[in-house]
């Protein structure tokens, strides 16, 4: 399904323009002039309907882009009106420190020098006034003797202040791998597979052959293309104006960017390639494709093309090597007499362009119609179906039977349309088949060489 986008125009070549996301550093594809209402225009941003491939992005349709509406056309803004109180900008409290204000009469009533507000303090009544013991009679306290019994024979007293035992000392801490030993260390995230290396190489000679005025322009393109200079540009002429400096005129700039933008790309694109072949095998094959796929968008030198043969060849040969995986997995699979793996293989092929052969889809269209019986689990049956339907050979399979259970009659009926064999065993019309999830592949448009 297309998705719309805001594209930019980078260059005109004859009937073929170059466009790349609006804010993008490179241009992302090639469209025809004739897509654009009024003719396309350098620089100029239109939206448009793109989709996604295997090869990369096809613009599908473009359209103007928008233009703003009018603000408050009737008058009917709400103003909002400050109000008249003043307030100040900044309320700041401070937090009390430690552990709150003291309560009343922790300082007074204390003896023996105990430290104030403990648990054996004497102190007063929190409101200070002096506390009144005539409610209760008062007796002495009972001598103690040395060993610090008393004569009723109580539990010993406690020890003074100056008497704490001596608190024993404690063992030595076990080191930190050992105590993380024993209660299992944690365990290493796998780590991710990194990108394609970054040079700079043929970027550095680019700037080094380039003229005093024309760096500062490159160097802009090379951090975000032409709308990156622009801004520069933009900033520049704002800043001079309030120094009172001359300005400088924004088309040349432009005419000089959109001489250099070429070199610029093929320069970037250039490292890009380099690291891809310096990282070999270490290289995900989603970047190897992307690095291919985006040489569509650059004008190749000599060099440029040696690149992209090492990288043609790289690819082709990882792909060939899934695809060979992929056919001993799914052969294995078959011998096994296992139509839930074969099935998982057929749905997800190592690339978009692999097919099933012709053999082996009439081996998985046996196996698969033989399991599809009534005396089948019912789980595993309508596993079977839903996997069917999924791949391009569902219109092929023939079922034998259908389980007995209203979940799988469901699914039957559901699927009817993908797989004509359950009509025909449910007895009634076949329908038509489903709509497809995307639209027909287009051919996608190239630039003339």
């Amino acid at each position: 399904m297309p998705r719309r986008i805001e594209i930019e125009i980078t260059s005109l070549q004859g009937e073929v323009a170059t466009w790349r996301a609006a804010g993008a550093k490179m241009p992302k594809g090639v469209l025809n002039v004739d897509l654009v209402p009024g003719g396309p225009v350098v620089g100029g941003v239109y939206r448009a309907d793109i989709e996604q491939y295997m090869e990369g992005l096809e613009v599908v349709a473009v359209m103007p882009p928008k233009t703003a509406s009018p603000l408050d056309p009737r008058q009917e803004r709400i103003e909002l009106l400050p109000s008249a109180k003043p307030i100040p900008d900044v309320v700041v409290t401070y937090a009390s420190k430690g552990r709150g204000p003291r309560r009343d009469g922790d300082r007074d009533g204390s003896r023996d020098g105990a430290r104030p507000g403990a648990r054996g303090s004497r102190s007063g009544p929190r409101d200070g006034s002096r506390r009144d013991d005539s409610r209760r009679p008062s007796s002495p306290r009972p001598e103690r003797d040395a060993a610090g019994t008393t004569e009723h024979g109580d539990r010993p007293a406690r020890p003074e202040r100056g008497e704490r035992p001596v608190r024993t000392e404690r063992g030595d801490r076990p080191a930190r791998d050992t105590r993380s030993a024993g209660r299992g260390a944690r365990p290493e995230r796998p780590a991710r597979p990194a990108g394609p290396p970054v040079t700079t190489t043929h970027r550095n000679a680019l700037l080094a052959t380039l003229s005093p005025e024309q760096l500062p322009v490159a160097e802009q393109l090379l951090r975000g293309g032409i709308p990156a200079v622009r801004a520069a540009v933009t900033e520049q002429n704002q800043n001079a104006t309030a120094q009172g400096r001359p300005t400088v005129d924004p088309l040349t700039i432009d005419r000089i960017a959109e001489e250099l933008l070429g070199r610029t790309n093929l320069a970037m694109w250039k490292d890009r390639a380099a690291g891809g072949i310096s990282a070999g095998r270490e290289l995900r094959l989603r970047d190897l494709r992307a690095i291919v796929t985006s040489a569509k968008t650059v004008s190749l030198d000599e060099e440029a093309r040696t690149q992209l043969k090492e990288l043609q060849a790289s690819l082709t040969a990882r792909v060939e090597a899934l695809r060979v995986q992929w056919n001993e997995k799914l052969d294995a699979a078959v011998s096994a007499a296992n139509p839930v793996t074969a099935l998982e293989l057929v749905v997800r092929p190592p690339d978009m362009s692999t097919r099933i052969s012709a053999e082996m889809a009439t081996k998985v269209i046996a196996l698969v119609s033989a399991a599809l019986t009534a005396e089948q689990e019912p789980e595993r049956w309508r596993q079977i179906v839903t996997l069917a339907v999924e791949t391009s050979i569902r219109r092929n399979v023939k079922p034998v039977g259908i389980p007995d259970d209203p979940e799988s009659h469901a699914l039957a009926v559901k699927n009817a349309g993908a797989i004509p064999e359950l009509a025909k065993l449910l007895g009634m019309k076949v329908p038509p088949p489903p709509p497809l999830a995307r639209p027909a592949r287009r051919p996608a448009t190239r630039r003339p060489a």
